[in-house]
């Protein structure tokens, strides 16, 4: 009607003369950081660039000091048994391989789900080919619910894992660590949690939830930068490192270190993103998880709100109890990828479409192969935002059928 094309022209005309970039897409990666991050890592670059481990000067004892208070910081941040057993890594891909590779061993069984991301599934499925492991998938319902009796029934004699992802980036579920680790303790068998999109935006407790090992990385919503990330496991876990190298201890011996953290951090680390995840993780501690999870949640809802106004648009939701602000859908008679390019070219806003490397996930919920047009809110996101958004939406749909 003439509201409508009211609503397009205006909306057009504003976005022709007003171009804002929305960014959407906060589960690929977080985007803007925190202020002291960039400060922080500013400062390491501009004030004390040493390399911590490697000399004996005070450039390198402040890198040194900083690195062992980021260590010191995750082991609190999610109640890890004992510091040295907190390794720094490029991000939870190179976490969750070094777990994996480190720890199973030929006839090993492993039990995951059907919401995995391949960065669990791929290394597995190497395994399952290179050392004869055998992996089951338990099937999880298309709302995302936790098939808690599924889990115990998969777990076998010489099951020696149970790897769950946490949160979906697909769905936006939360699976219940307390009952999960329970069931892994009762059956005695180690648990490990892919915790790339939970850590910073719900409370995690590996001593409370008996969970053995848990990867991580930095730039999603802890607000550190890309290439960080981390590996936290218990005192009755041993992980065998995948590569050798200099460490910066036991310097005369040509063989690698056999004590943790140096065992597996092997090389230079990532001094500055280390210093940027620190401050990124004190971010959150100052403003409270609890605050910018019921800041983001909201968002998520006011989207979820925006979208039941528009007929073209189909909403994967999950039902559990805990969820991410992240919400996946596909446009009814359009092709998701097309939509989202012309939201990015004609308003600035930027999400993702596809797959988003989870394709059991996807597979579970109906949308294999083309996936879903995802968007997911951070903390600096707003509701003003999520208006345009839904607007930009709108006028798009509108515009396709015209």
């Amino acid at each position: 009607g003439q509201n409508s094309d009211l609503l397009f022209f205006v909306f057009n005309h504003f976005n022709l003369c007003m171009k804002r970039n929305v960014y959407l897409d906060n589960s690929a990666t977080s985007w803007p950081k925190p202020p002291q991050v960039m400060q922080e890592m500013s400062n390491y670059l501009e004030n004390y660039g040493g390399s911590p481990g490697r000399s004996g000067h005070h450039f390198a004892l402040e890198a040194g000091r900083q690195i062992f208070e980021a260590r010191e910081l995750i082991r609190d941040f999610f109640n890890a048994p004992a510091s040295e057993r907190v390794i720094f890594t490029a991000n939870s891909t190179h976490a969750i391989n070094m777990a994996l590779k480190g720890l199973l061993k030929e006839n090993d069984h492993v039990v995951v789900s059907s919401m995995e991301h391949n960065s669990v599934i791929r290394p597995l499925r190497y395994l399952e080919k290179e050392r004869k492991i055998s992996i089951t998938v338990v099937e999880y319902p298309s709302n995302g619910e936790f098939p808690a009796e599924k889990l115990e029934n998969a777990i076998c004699d010489n099951t020696k894992l149970v790897c769950l992802l946490h949160g979906s980036n697909v769905l936006g579920s939360v699976i219940p660590l307390n009952i999960a680790g329970e069931i892994c303790k009762r059956k005695n068998v180690l648990f490990m949690v892919d915790a790339a999109q939970t850590a910073g935006f719900v409370p995690i407790d590996m001593q409370k939830d008996n969970i053995d090992i848990l990867s991580f990385t930095g730039h999603k919503k802890l607000y550190g930068p890309s290439g960080t990330g981390g590996l936290c496991f218990g005192e009755n876990v041993e992980i065998e490192p995948v590569f050798q190298g200099g460490s910066g201890s036991k310097s005369e011996s040509e063989l690698h270190p056999d004590f943790y953290p140096d065992k597996l951090e092997g090389g230079t680390k990532n001094t500055l993103g280390i210093i940027g995840l620190k401050a990124g993780m004190q971010y959150i501690q100052k403003k409270g998880m609890n605050v910018i999870r019921e800041h983001c949640l909201r968002l998520r809802q006011a989207f979820i709100d925006g979208l039941s106004e528009i007929e073209e648009t189909e909403v994967f939701l999950p039902s559990t109890k805990e969820v991410l602000p992240v919400v996946s859908l596909n446009f009814k008679n359009h092709i998701s990828s097309d939509i989202a390019e012309k939201l990015d070219r004609d308003f600035g806003i930027m999400i993702r479409v596809g797959l988003h490397c989870s394709p059991l996930a996807h597979k579970t919920i109906g949308t294999f192969p083309h996936g879903t047009a995802r968007f997911s809110f951070g903390c600096f996101n707003t509701l003003d935002e999520v208006n345009y958004a839904i607007n930009a939406i709108k006028v798009v749909l509108k515009n396709e059928k015209s």
